[in-house]
C-alpha cells in the first residue's frame, strides 16, 4: 500500500486524461538515444492523432504495431524528444527485465474513451 504522504485525491487523478487510441502507424526512430519507434495513434474524432517516441523495440516491430489499440496520456505538453515532438504519453507496464509492455485493453472500444 502506498504510504499516505503518496496519496493522491479523485480530483488529482481526474486531471490526467488517459484515453485509448489504436496505432495507425509506426516507424523506426534511428536518431534516439536508446532504440524507440516513433508512433502515431488515432485517439478518436475528439482529439485526432497525436504522435510519440517511444522505447517499445523489444516486445514489438513496427510492421506489427498498427491496429493495436492502447493507452495513453493525452494532456501532457509536447515535449521534445530528440528530434521529434512527443504529443502524449504512451503507457506500459515493466517486463521482469525493465522492457515496455504495451497497456491495451482486452476487448475492442470505442477509440478516445477516457480510463475510469
Amino acid at each position: 500500500m502506498p504510504k499516505p504522504e503518496n496519496h493522491i485525491s479523485f480530483e488529482d487523478f481526474e486531471k490526467v486524461d488517459i484515453r485509448v487510441g489504436r496505432i495507425v502507424d509506426a516507424e523506426t526512430y534511428p536518431e534516439a538515444r536508446r532504440p524507440a519507434f516513433k508512433v502515431w495513434v488515432d485517439f478518436g474524432p475528439e482529439i485526432g492523432v497525436l504522435k510519440t517516441s517511444a522505447q517499445i523495440t523489444v516486445h514489438y516491430s513496427v510492421e506489427d504495431l498498427p491496429g493495436t489499440l492502447v493507452g495513453g496520456v493525452v494532456n501532457f505538453p509536447s515535449k521534445q524528444i530528440g528530434k521529434f515532438m512527443s504529443e502524449f504519453l504512451l503507457l506500459g507496464f515493466p517486463d521482469d527485465e525493465g522492457n515496455v509492455v504495451l497497456m491495451q485493453p482486452n476487448k475492442n472500444v470505442p477509440l478516445g474513451g477516457r480510463l475510469f
